[in-house]
Order: C-alpha cells, then structure tokens, then sequence
C-alpha cells in the first residue's frame, strides 16, 4: 500500500505564515509538501466549511486520497476535526495503520447536458423576485408541481446547512441517500405541495423541471458557488458513487460535532 505522506494546502487566503509552523512540523515527521493537488495524496484545507467544500471542488473530489479540514484556533466545523492547535493530533492519527476514514455521500447534478457533484447541496430558485414553478419527478413519475421561492436537494452531511434552516431533518451521513426540502412554498387552492422535506433512497432519481416561461431566470447552488444558467430545462439529481473520505479525529463523531456546533 502506497504511504501516503505528499500533502496540498488549500489555503485560500494564502496566508502561508501562518501555515510555516505546520508546514515544519508535517516536514519533521516524514511528511512532504507539493504544490500542485494532483501530485497530493492528502489534501488539506485551511478555514472553516467553505474552504473544506471548495477544497474537494477545485480538486475535482479526488477518490484517491484523504481530504481534512484545518479552522482557526478555538473554531470548529462540520467537516472540519482539527484546528490550528491540534495539528499534531492530524498527523499522529495519519500514521495509525488503523486509520479511520468518514466517507461522506455525494450526489450527482446533471443540468442539461453537464454534470456536476455536490458534497452538500444543490439549490434553486428564481434570480428575479418572483416565485418559480418546478414540477418534481421521482423514477419520471410527476411527484408534485412546486411553487415558490425555490428547492434544496441536500445530502445528510449538506442537511445541517441550508435545508436545517428550512426545518429539514439533519440526515446521518452513514444513511446513502440525500433529502429534498422546500423554501418558501405557497400552498392554497390552487397550488398545493408536500409541504415538508422528504428523503430519498440512493436508487432514486429526482428529476427538476422548469416551467417553460421561466427556464431564463434560475439561479443554481452548487455548495457554496452560485451559477447563472441560462435556458435550464431538467435538473437530474442521483446519489453518487463517490464519496469524499475524510480523517476521522478520535472520540469526535459526526454526531459530537452536531451537538458542539448546535446546541
């Protein structure tokens, strides 16, 4: 089994002086800094959880390394176990043969023809200030016709993010499947939705269609990065067959970090 001791910084801030005492430290323990990503078989990322989730995207959700994530002293985050105080224990925990490793679910994105990956959600809705209609397709069977201000399709360790804040369920990332949450719906005579979040299994395929006077104006959300698509006609959204594997930080589950970041 190849070692793996080549580390990336994604340090978006390029505050490398901050970094020097890590950089040593990971250099006095056999470990080797390059500075391109695809010559690391580690990937770092130096922040809170936007840097983590532009860490794995500019990288291109690398299946053949470790992604850990570094935040300030005294911060802590979803995807990121270790702080700039702990830096030894992420480097002790890499060396234990009995390395543990979280693989986070990923879904596919496919918009019109070009696909896309997400690690924590895809959202939706209208660039001008006016309601968007979608109908929403599971396995190609018309499931309802949303109306509103938009659609959150998260996956478990996305549905602490933007779908919690829309009274979503926060989803065990040991679960493979990703959930689909409403902003803002209107519900009347006329219009009439679930009206809550629902989770869907990783055999599933949920299809977003929008309505033809409307494909112009949405404005998409892949993670933290919005784009402006112009003439969307289907979104295809599937669970995909990769996963993000992360470092796992002793006595720190998923669940502890929801706790310490919630309540």
């Amino acid at each position: 089994m190849q070692k793996r001791n080549k580390i990336y910084f994604y340090n978006p801030h390029k505050d490398v002086e901050k970094l020097q005492p890590l950089i040593e430290l990971a250099e006095q323990n056999d470990y080797r800094m390059v500075e391109q990503a695809a010559d690391a078989n580690i990937i770092i990322s130096v922040g809170g959880d936007g840097a983590f989730l532009q860490a794995v995207r500019k990288t291109g959700f690398r299946q053949d390394c470790l992604y850990a994530g570094i935040t300030e002293k005294d911060l802590s985050g979803l995807y990121c176990d270790f702080n700039m105080d702990n830096f030894d224990e992420m480097l002790e925990t890499l060396q234990n043969e009995e390395l543990e490793v979280r693989r986070f679910p990923v879904i596919d994105v496919l918009v019109n023809e070009t696909s896309f990956h997400c690690l924590n959600e895809l959202s939706i809705r209208s660039s001008i200030i006016k309601t968007i209609n979608i109908d929403v397709l599971i396995d190609d069977l018309h499931f309802e016709t949303f109306r509103g201000d938009g659609l959150i399709v998260s996956t478990p360790t996305g549905s602490t993010g933007y779908s919690k804040s829309t009274m979503g369920a926060v989803v065990d990332p040991l679960l493979g499947c990703y959930q689909v949450s409403e902003i803002a719906s209107l519900n009347n005579n006329k219009y009439r939705t679930l009206g809550s979040s629902f989770i869907l299994g990783k055999e599933r395929m949920l299809t977003l269609a929008l309505d033809e006077h409307e494909k112009d104006y949405p404005v998409i959300g892949l993670d933290n990065e919005a784009y402006s698509i112009q003439n969307i006609k289907k979104i295809k959204v599937t669970l995909s067959d990769k996963v993000v594997k992360t470092v796992k930080l002793k006595n720190n589950s998923y669940w502890n970090r929801v706790k310490r970041t919630f309540l």
